[in-house]
């Protein structure tokens, strides 16, 4: 049941301009503290602009609003300002999972309505909600008549910054979907990106360009002018139009993230805040947990998806994975490989994909017995080669079977490598966003949890549909074994939770022990076992996988805090950090009094020093850390590690030291 403590405090209704003379015709709203300021106003030409200031300096300048739409003039220019209004929230709510329990949103909201001064008088409101770290805003297109039916050829939404910013980007437009290593670059360098976009000044300030609530409607990507202005990009349809809507109606939020912190980013919670809350009903159901799979051994080749002599999604081997996870107290066993549809090129034709018909060698209806009496239930998976169209026409009874099967979760996936789908639709346009609504209220009806791999981006939806547990949505553990570019380098687990995570949780798949990977003789995972074992904390997921071979875990000292570590959280902590470097995060377990602590570092071995001081004051504690051996490094000494044990209090402080693409990672415990 989600908890509400609100205080909303009364509508002002402005009919005119700010009565400040010098700020005549501009409308202003500063966030709960002051720290955060937005100014709306016509230029010249009646084209709607706002401006965001932060602690009274500019960050984003003068930057335009507006739209194109089909079968009218522009609709940015010659407009009036008819009226506009604020209010304030300060609410508290409670997550049903996540990685913070109660998320305070505490605004500060101002609505501006502009309307054509000729022609048709055709209407859109701009909603500014103002938090101390940071804004979001987005169009409402009220009921009118000579507004109905919206095509939207264009949205001139700009981002005005104001200096030529250092940004973490990944290519929009591409082959490979999202799945890009990130590069860093001034932000007059790039082309058309992905959000977030994260940007640090060279004052020292971090900012994140991202949206929310992205339903109903297209993606954004940002295009550079090369003169400091990103530029609203939405992905099309196939037809050209870039969105298509029905008055009353709005656009997701478009926001910005502002910290003087890098770790503030991932705390601030700006983008959960500004989704609706739960549309689904009781969520009890949704359980977070840990999960082992039949999925790593297809990446190293030592198992197929396809049938034949090396299929891995037989009876025998599945049984073998819910005998390991029932004995280690493991939720889930996710099983890939087990429908018909996989023999052939499936990535260039999906529509053999059969989601309620096992392979001849895969028993389900035995398999899912025998786990329910271990105690474990079986993870669906639908791979659909992008073939959404023979996905929809089988969805009702895939899920029915998922929910007969007590097969409470489900991996999604929409393998292309083109960037648009088999109807020449775009893997990220707004017929996608309509899928995966689709496909959450399908899995809410049978009550099961999807994880979605090359999904559309994250943007904080799983506060209104909680049954949308985690993402791919960035290049995962997989790229380490077979990517030909010799896998994720060192700096990537330490951007990504300043850059996709702040869409909301990734399953990245952590837990590889075998890390020199014998099968593969060209590739290596760019990490040491202890930094493995420290992603479980920084990359937040609810449904965390522990991916490596079950025989790499047996009897391995380092797998206790695999098996010890929570999924679901109280709070988190940031403690330290600098994007691309280095990541220390603290986090309580929810309804519990333990902690765990992941520190990761790029490719640079680095000393740290962890403050204990979120730990409850007059209590002690026994911290167990997992760290690298005194000489272990990525490239040649991987699976060095240690196991420390030790009392601690409130007032400890751990000096870590961190080998090159090494990690700690640290439970404590009340004594």
């Amino acid at each position: 049941m989600r908890k509400l403590f609100a205080v909303l405090l009364a509508c002002v209704v402005i009919t005119g301009a700010c009565s400040t003379p010098e700020k005549k015709n501009i409308y202003e709203v500063g966030s709960p503290g002051n720290l955060v300021k937005v100014n709306v106003f016509l230029q010249e030409e009646g084209q709607p602009a706002y401006q965001i200031m932060f602690k009274d300096k500019v960050v984003v300048d003068t930057s335009a609003l507006g739209f194109v739409l089909a079968g009218g003039p522009s609709f940015d220019k010659k407009l009036e300002v008819i009226n506009s209004t604020t209010r304030s929230l300060d609410e508290t709510w409670e997550q049903p999972w996540g990685e913070e329990r109660e998320i305070r949103n505490q605004y500060n909201e101002l609505t501006v309505s502009f309307q054509e001064k000729e022609g048709q008088n055709r209407k859109f409101d701009v909603v500014f909600r103002v938090y101390d770290y940071g804004t979001g805003f987005r169009y409402v297109f009220p009921e009118q008549e000579n507004l109905k039916e919206i095509q939207v050829t264009d949205e001139l939404t700009e981002f005005k910054m104001t200096g030529n910013h250092q940004a973490w980007w990944t290519p929009a437009y591409k082959g490979n979907r999202y799945e890009y290593l990130y590069q860093k670059d001034p932000i007059n360098a790039l082309d058309t990106v992905h959000t977030p976009l994260t940007m640090q000044t060279s004052e020292g300030l971090y900012l994140s360009i991202h949206e929310a609530a992205l339903q109903n409607y297209s993606s954004m990507t940002l295009a550079s002018d090369k003169n400091q202005t990103l530029t609203c990009d939405l992905v099309p349809w196939n037809t050209g139009v870039k969105a298509k809507m029905q008055a009353p109606s709005a656009t997701p939020w478009r926001t910005l993230q502002i910290a003087e912190k890098p770790g503030d980013l991932i705390t601030s919670y700006l983008i959960l805040n500004l989704n609706e809350p739960n549309k689904i009903g009781e969520v009890s159901w949704v359980k977070p947990g840990k999960y082992i799979g039949i999925w790593w051994e297809m990446h190293i080749n030592t198992g197929t998806w396809n049938s034949g002599p090396k299929h891995a999604a037989t009876t025998k081997n599945t049984k073998k994975y819910i005998d390991f996870a029932s004995k280690y107290g493991f939720d889930g066993v996710l099983v890939e490989g087990w429908n018909i549809g996989w023999d052939g090129d499936w990535m260039q034709d999906g529509s053999n994909f059969r989601f309620a018909e096992p392979y001849p060698d895969y028993n389900i209806d035995e398999l899912c017995s025998y786990a329910k009496d271990k105690g474990v239930y079986i993870i669906g998976h639908h791979e659909t080669g992008a073939d959404v169209l023979n996905y929809e026409s089988q969805l009702e009874e895939a899920y029915a079977f998922l929910e007969k099967h007590g097969m409470k979760a489900v991996k999604t996936g929409y393998v292309e490598m083109v960037g648009k789908l088999n109807n020449n639709e775009w893997h990220h346009g707004q017929f996608m966003v309509e899928h995966f609504k689709n496909v959450a209220d399908m899995a809410a009806k049978h009550k099961v949890a999807v994880v979605a791999h090359e999904p559309i981006k994250q943007t904080g939806l799983r506060r209104t549909y909680p049954n949308m547990v985690s993402a791919e949505g960035a290049r995962g553990q997989e790229y380490n074994a077979w990517s030909g570019d010799g896998g994720n380098p060192p700096s990537h687990t330490a951007i990504l939770p300043f850059t996709r995570l702040l869409g909301g949780p990734m399953d990245f798949t952590p837990g590889v022990f075998d890390i020199q990977l014998p099968t593969q003789p060209n590739n290596q995972i760019n990490t040491t076992l202890a930094k493995q074992l420290a992603l479980y904390v920084v990359l937040y997921a609810p449904m965390q996988m522990a991916c490596d071979l079950p025989e790499n875990y047996e009897g391995h000292p380092a797998f206790q805090f695999i098996l010890d570590v929570a999924t679901d959280w109280e709070t988190t902590k940031v403690l330290d950090a600098e994007i691309g470097e280095y990541v220390a995060i603290a986090r309580q377990e929810r309804g519990g009094e333990r902690w765990f602590v992941g520190a990761i570092t790029n490719e640079n071995p680095r000393n740290m020093n962890i403050k204990l001081d979120f730990l409850e004051s007059g209590k002690k504690y026994k911290a167990t850390l997992y760290a690298d051996g005194e000489d272990a490094h990525y490239l040649d000494n991987p699976t060095a590690y240690k196991i420390e044990e030790m009392e601690v209090t409130s007032g400890s402080e751990l000096p870590l030291k961190l080998a090159a693409s090494g990690g700690v990672a640290i439970s404590i415990v009340p004594m």
